[in-house]
């Protein structure tokens, strides 16, 4: 039996249109032709933009390509199919999405967008069959719960490590969180240096999440030798 790996996505820049700029029109309009309310679209600063410069951290924040790509990546890995991969959403007002491994996800953005206004409203999706689950909860309170034997958290600001050597020193009995920002610059707004054991840095350049998510999730295939395990059967 191998350990969990527990993946979260943090502080990621998933909402609803908030209630200051609900009355622009741009998306008054949009909410119309979807009979949504306008607070209950989700936020996306590809069609939101215009209405955007009046929110605080306005530019980065509606961006819920960046959680889709992410969950995506994940979802397929070999990783996931072997029942030892569990997913988390730490999204903006301390919203915490539960994402079942099973789940099987649209891979148009407006069908995830719609999806995740399902969420939003009646805190589970889809409807037909409820994978994901949201619920109000930080960061802290999520690793509290978690209680992995190490949390590492991916950040520029971390120690410099190959990502070959990222879980170098972990057994098979030690169940580990990787946090990984779902946001499209800048730092986190949780207080990730508290709430790490380790921040990894695994590339000079600032890499999308998507990308470290797949690293991190491969990393751990190969540390524990997941890929020949499937290839032997």
């Amino acid at each position: 039996m191998y350990p969990i790996l527990h993946l979260v996505l943090a502080d990621s820049e998933l909402e609803q249109v908030p209630r200051e700029i609900a009355d622009r029109r741009v998306i008054r309009r949009l909410a119309q032709r979807r009979g949504r309310r306008p607070t209950e679209l989700i936020l996306n600063s590809s069609l939101h933009f215009p209405a955007m410069n009046k929110l605080s951290d306005g530019d980065r924040r509606g961006r819920p390509d960046i959680v889709h790509m992410c969950l995506l990546s994940a979802l397929d890995t070999p990783l996931n199919r072997e029942g030892i991969l569990r997913i988390y959403v730490h999204a903006r007002h301390d919203k915490l999405i539960t994402v079942d491994p099973s789940v099987s996800l649209p891979k148009m953005s407006y069908r995830f967008e719609g999806l995740m206004e399902h969420l939003f409203l009646k805190g589970q999706a889809p409807p037909e069959n409820p994978l994901m689950r949201i619920e109000d909860a930080s960061l802290e309170s999520l690793l509290k719960r978690l209680k992995p034997k190490k949390v590492m958290t991916f950040s520029d600001r971390g120690r410099r490590k190959p990502w070959k050597r990222i879980y170098n020193g972990l057994l098979k009995e030690d169940d580990i969180c990787v946090v990984i920002g779902g946001f499209p610059h800048g730092d986190f707004l949780s207080d990730v240096d508290k709430l790490s054991d380790e921040l990894i840095c695994i590339d000079p350049e600032l890499l999308h999440a998507s990308t470290v998510v797949s690293r991190a999730i491969y990393a751990y295939e190969e540390m524990f030798g997941i890929p020949e395990l499937r290839l032997r059967r």
